[in-house]
């Protein structure tokens, strides 16, 4: 057992609280179980009892034993001087005030359910499973689970925000340039997205404004930045013609790409090459030279389909790489690509930006991301194995949530799906 088992228990009151008393025999009430504090000094603030006809109000201490106040070295911290009782699961020893008084302490170990207690074993002490509640998750609710994953959907949202805003506040407040940060990453996918970051911030957004009038020139930037033009041996003329573009881009703008990751080609499908992404990013910002306000005044999922449809330099119809040619294909960024934008970047970006300014419009981020087919990844092949189906990526987006800051910490008592099973 542990000891946020018993936090659960003293806080959503699951235990006979008809005729308490404390270990001393005193008749006790519980008026409030006070608030629960998630730092360091007692586990429950403002707390008011009523002990032998008189009220206390207080602070609440809670262990597996009494014995756990000196394990945790209670006895030497002023700030549990004012504990006004001291819940555990078994009293194996009285605890004293600095002045000699005993604290009352109020034993649980008969007043817990059976059922309960069972079922949170069975959670817990589970051996070999995927998720703690594989074997019953089927048996909640499909309303409280959809509720659940609803609010875990924007807690993921909100999560994202910090490091957006974390991005603002190093890009001077440049909503703009953030935005340009987190397509960047986006764009490289989890092979090399941590490389196409430190790219970008290789160098200032403002760059980026002041030649984005030139889609040729832009894929000669962030090409160049990335390391892919340092061939001398020439390749072919294009290639000749981005080199000598970022050449001139570098002395102008005193490029300097030190610092930035290697990029890696190796099992990507060519279609993700970062030759390939790279200049689909620059025709982006070639089209669309005010793409931030765009995205934030667009409202619906087809309008922002419509923004990120867009394909390569020709030279690359015939090209993965440079200096090796191939047969012709159009190299257009495809819906489920844009998809991925969505979700891990445009909705967020969305999301942050109207909690900062105040504006509800969680609505309309619900609605786009609800019409989004659901990912497919091997946590969401492990939920459909137990028969949850995400019909969304609002779904699938909290299912990830759900698996990695839940299911994987042990955070069952922090789930609406854990909470739901243990109180059957």
């Amino acid at each position: 057992m542990k000891e946020d088992f018993l936090h659960y228990i003293w806080q959503h009151k699951k235990f006979n609280i008809l005729n308490l008393k404390t270990t001393q025999h005193e008749p006790l009430e519980i008026i409030s179980g006070g608030i629960l504090n998630f730092h360091s000094g007692p586990d429950f603030f403002n707390g008011k009892l009523r002990i032998a006809n008189q009220l206390w109000a207080g602070n609440i201490e809670i262990h597996i034993k009494s014995s756990n106040w000196f394990v945790h070295g209670h006895e030497q911290d002023a700030s549990y001087d004012n504990v006004i009782l001291h819940v555990v699961y078994e009293h194996d020893i009285d605890i004293f005030r600095k002045d000699n008084t005993i604290i009352p302490t109020l034993e649980l170990k008969t007043r817990i359910d059976t059922t309960l207690l069972n079922t949170y074993y069975k959670l817990y002490l589970s051996n070999n499973k995927w998720i703690n509640c594989e074997q019953d998750i089927t048996s909640v609710s499909k309303f409280k689970i959809s509720n659940w994953l609803e609010r875990l959907y924007f807690e993921r949202l909100e999560r994202k925000s910090d490091m957006i805003l974390e991005i603002l506040k190093t890009s001077k407040n440049d909503w703009e340039g953030t935005l340009f940060k987190m397509l960047a990453k986006n764009f490289g996918l989890k092979v090399n997205g941590d490389s196409f970051f430190s790219v970008v911030n290789s160098f200032d957004f403002s760059v980026v404004r002041k030649t984005s009038s030139d889609a040729l020139i832009l894929e000669a930037l962030f090409l160049g930045q990335s390391g892919l033009l340092d061939n001398t041996n020439g390749l072919d003329a294009y290639y000749l013609q981005l080199q000598n573009d970022y050449m001139f881009l570098k002395q102008k703008f005193q490029l300097n790409n030190q610092g930035v990751q290697p990029l890696r080609f190796f099992r990507l499908r060519p279609r993700n090459f970062p030759t390939i992404r790279w200049s689909q990013l620059a025709q982006l910002y070639h089209q669309e030279q005010q793409l931030f306000s765009k995205v934030i005044i667009s409202n619906s999922l087809l309008e922002l389909y419509q923004i990120f449809e867009v394909t390569t330099n020709p030279y690359w119809e015939t090209h993965f790489t440079f200096g090796k040619e191939g047969k012709s294909s159009v190299k257009k960024v495809t819906k489920s690509f844009i998809n991925l934008l969505l979700i891990n970047t445009i909705l967020p970006i969305k999301f942050c930006y109207h909690q900062q300014k105040g504006e509800l419009k969680d609505e309309i981020i619900l609605d786009i991301v609800r019409q989004i087919t659901s990912e497919k990844n091997t946590i969401i092949d492990g939920f459909k194995r137990l028969n949850i189906m995400p019909e969304s990526a609002l779904e699938s987006q909290a299912l990830l949530e759900l698996k990695t800051l839940y299911c994987d910490k042990n955070r069952c008592l922090k789930c609406a799906i854990g909470n739901a099973l243990l109180s059957k």
